[in-house]
This record gives structure tokens, sequence and C-alpha cells, in this order.
């Protein structure tokens, strides 16, 4: 009996080290691709708007401080999103009232960060650089958009090949 149970331990250790192994692989794996995404997206940046270095010293911490916000912000709206997806049919008037009155306050809220950030951007920018700034947001978007597209679609090729 006793040899049964450590044989269960033993073996439920072993399965949750794979999985720890997994997970920190995964993980790992995530940062990876995130931090070649940063330096790809810093790249971008760069070239499109021509940052000289004291600009570039500037404009990076005022960016990536808007750009966490905004993250933020879009967070909360895929959550509110999600919860009436899921919970929709189930809510009363108040509760519906209640998500419409906070997905319009982010907006708001997503409304002032990009106000603030013009503002604080024109001090670092000249108008020029600015308005290429938000051509290359909405370009660096679209080239994401676009690879995402073609690497299902090579994935899906794949799938159809090995069938």
């Amino acid at each position: 009996m006793i040899n049964y149970k450590f044989s269960v331990m033993k073996r439920k250790i072993s399965v949750f080290a794979i999985l720890a192994i997994f997970c920190t692989v995964n993980i790992s794996a995530q940062n990876a691709n995130r931090e070649r995404l940063e330096a790809y997206k810093i790249a971008f940046f760069t070239k499109r708007l021509n940052l000289t270095p004291g600009e570039a010293e500037k404009f990076w911490p005022l960016y990536n401080e808007y750009q966490e916000t905004k993250t933020r912000i879009q967070l909360e709206r895929q959550e509110l999103n999600r919860n009436f997806n899921q919970n929709g049919l189930n809510m009363n008037d108040r509760e519906m009232t209640e998500a419409g009155d906070r997905l319009i306050g982010l907006e708001v809220r997503e409304a002032a960060l990009a106000q603030e950030f013009h503002n604080k951007i024109k001090t670092v920018l000249t108008p020029a650089k600015i308005l290429r700034l938000y051509q290359a947001e909405n370009q660096y978007r679209l080239q994401l958009l676009k690879e995402l597209q073609e690497r299902r679609e090579e994935r899906n090729n794949q799938n159809i090949r090995q069938q």
C-alpha cells in the first residue's frame, strides 16, 4: 500500500514537473516574442520618424507610458465586452446601463489620454514628425495584421498538405 501511494505521488510530481517546465518554456517564448516585437516596433518607428538621439531619448518614455495606459484601458474594455458576451442575456436593464456607461467612460478616458499624449509630444517632436507618428502607428498595426494573416495562411496550407 505504501509503495502504491509513493508511486502515485511520484507520478503526480513528475506530471507537475513536466507542466512546470512546459509553462516556463511557453512563458519564455512569449517573452522572447514580446521582446522581438518591441525591438521591431522601436526600429519601425525610429526609421519612419527619423528620430534624432535627443528626440528618441525624450520620445520613448512618453510613448511607452502612453501605450501602457492605453493597453490597460483596452484590456478593461475587452473584459467588459467578454463579460457582456458571457452574461448579456442574463443582465437586467440596470446592469446593461452600467455596462454601457462604463464602455463610454473607457472611450472618454482613451480620448483624454490621446489628447494628453498629443500635448506632451508637441514639446518633443515637430508637427511633421507628430503626424508621421500617427501614420506610423497605423502602418505598424497594419503590418502586424498582414504578417499575422500570412502566418495563419502558411499554417493552414501546411495543415492541408499534411492531410
